[in-house]
């Protein structure tokens, strides 16, 4: 591969580690081409999956600032770059894993962090995002401001709160209870202090107007052959 098609190719996949939620890195030794396509599409609006080459990818790695991969780029690899729910993600490989035990899930990256095999089969044992929101929804004592918190908190941080979550329910036998921040909304809407207009009345001078105290001035990456 020429010099200008490598440097290409590391930018690349520099991209994709920098605009995934996570990747997981696996091994497909003996898969098919076929195979290798069904896992594709049953990843599909929640990963990419990319047969990558090793040298170039540790290169583009610690290119993006990803050290979970360190050490582990051998043998014939591919990599699931996480655009959409990294639990849904998780549990395609995992299942996917079940049928077919030539793949490999060999360990992965979540919010920055190093994931072993293991973690990211815990993962997968989760509820996703949107069967935890509708759970919210149809629960009794659920109140909106719990709904609308977990539905804009960050994908990244997604998981950890579905974590939570499950491990309370787990613990009191039903989701009714599901702790949210305390402090997502405002306890009390209104200034107690605020001036009425008869206050604003009796007082001639500006004195007291409000104002600030203290203002502040891809599918399969170019990346040719399947080993380094």
């Amino acid at each position: 591969m020429a010099t200008a098609e490598k440097q290409a190719a590391i930018a690349e996949l520099a991209d994709s580690f920098r605009g995934s939620n996570a990747a997981v890195l696996t091994e497909y030794r003996g898969l098919t081409v076929k195979q290798l396509s069904e896992l594709r599409g049953t990843l599909r609006g929640h990963a990419t999956y990319a047969v990558v080459k090793n040298t170039l990818t540790e290169l583009a790695a610690k290119e993006a600032g990803v050290t979970a991969f360190d050490g582990q780029l051998v043998g014939p690899t591919a990599i699931a770059f996480v655009t959409g729910d990294p639990v849904e993600a998780a549990k395609g490989l995992r299942d996917f894993a079940k049928t077919h035990p030539l793949l490999v899930i060999k360990g992965g990256v979540l919010d920055g962090k190093a994931m072993s095999a293991a973690e990211i089969t815990k993962l997968a044992d989760l509820e996703s995002r949107e069967v935890l929101l509708a759970k919210l929804a149809g629960a009794k004592n659920a109140s909106l401001t719990k709904a609308v918190y977990l539905f804009a908190a960050p994908l990244t941080q997604s998981a950890r709160l579905i974590e939570a979550l499950r491990a309370k329910v787990e613990a009191e036998g039903g989701i009714q209870d599901a702790a949210a921040p305390q402090d997502a909304a405002p306890q009390d809407a209104t200034p107690q202090d605020a001036a009425t207009p008869q206050d604003a009345a009796d007082d001639s001078t500006p004195q007291d107007a409000a104002a600030p105290a203290d203002a502040a001035t891809p599918q399969d990456v170019a990346t040719g052959g399947d080993t380094a």
